[in-house]
């Protein structure tokens, strides 16, 4: 891990797109301001664990059975519906 100090308004430049500014620092918070391109996803950590928790749900409940699937595409194949 990589630990860097800053001040207020001073920055960390993270590949050639990613900006973190020190925005505030009150106590033990610190505000950060996130320039990053609209296709990156910036998340607080908790926010972006429930989502990875909602996807790994998501693709459990949409498990398909594969012996039901293969029958599927066989009568497909033979001009089923």
């Amino acid at each position: 891990m990589l630990v860097l100090t800053r001040k207020i308004d001073q920055s960390i430049v993270i590949g050639d797109n990613i900006k973190i500014i020190i925005v505030d620092v009150r106590g033990d918070q610190v505000k950060l301001g996130i320039e990053a391109p609209k296709d990156v996803s910036v998340h607080r950590e908790e926010v972006y664990e429930d989502i990875q928790q909602e996807n790994r749900r998501a693709v459990v409940s949409r498990s398909i059975n594969i012996d039901e699937l293969n029958r599927l595409l066989n009568r497909s194949k033979n001009g089923g519906c």
